[in-house]
């Protein structure tokens, strides 16, 4: 063999040996990629049947409906009621939200469930947002009714921020309050003063008293609801018992 053909042939070995170790190199990129998505995926699911396990609050006594920490849909002679007690920072009250909401509104209409939706505030070791929120809740629900305070309560889900933040200030609160229907003169004072903490407070302390230590904590005609391995499982298998 020439030197010219040997030197040819080294530069082909050397050009396929780079082109495997890319190849090799692309593989264990595509492999620790793929293990991270599911490793998130195993942590996101495995932390709501975390919580679920070592959610003990199957023995709720609170009444069906007609609490005044909450603001209720559909009839009272509706076959079935539900209760929701949430927090308006919980990503996974969220969740049930994003799953239920139009479905309930449905069948509420339909006159098959009364629901019942309850904020208070469980995740304030995280800041005040959950404080805050819940108290904005109440200044909507007692200048403005039930129906503007159901529309406050689905805007402030479409615009939840994440648990770590960065959280509305009470500026932003007053904006979807007025969105939602409230007149910006009868809520503002209210809202930027945070008059609606006491209410949050007795909220808190009510739901703790019924046995309430998660969120969402769900009741189906009185019991506990816990029937799903996930919030989206468990929000459809809710529709469809009331459905």
């Amino acid at each position: 063999m020439s030197k010219r053909n040997r030197a040819t042939d080294r530069t082909s070995r050397a050009a396929a040996a780079v082109r495997q170790q890319q190849r090799e190199e692309a593989r264990r990129r595509n492999l620790m990629i793929g293990g991270v998505v599911l490793v998130l995926l195993v942590a996101i699911v495995g932390g709501f049947l975390i919580v679920r396990s070592q959610d003990t609050t199957t023995a709720v006594t609170a009444p069906s409906t007609g609490s005044k920490y909450g603001v209720t849909v559909g009839p009272a002679t509706a076959p079935h009621t539900v209760v929701i007690y949430e927090d308006f920072l919980c990503p996974f009250c969220g969740e049930l939200e994003a799953t239920t909401r139009d479905d309930l509104a449905r069948l509420a209409a339909e006159g098959k469930v009364r629901v019942e939706y309850r904020p208070f505030v469980l995740l304030s070791n995280l800041g005040d947002y959950s404080a805050r929120s819940a108290g904005a809740f109440s200044v909507v629900l007692d200048t403005s009714g039930p129906t503007v305070a159901k529309k406050f309560h689905d805007l402030l889900y479409e615009n939840q921020p994440e648990e770590k933040g960065p959280f509305p200030d009470n500026a932003a609160l007053l904006k979807l309050a007025v969105q939602a229907g409230a007149q910006e003169s009868a809520v503002k004072s209210a809202i930027e003063g945070d008059d609606g903490s006491a209410w949050a407070t007795r909220a808190t302390q009510a739901a703790s008293d019924a046995g309430v230590q998660s969120t969402p904590t769900v009741l189906l005609d009185g019991k506990v609801f816990q029937n799903g391995r996930t919030i989206q499982e468990l929000g459809q298998n809710l529709v469809k018992q009331v459905g």
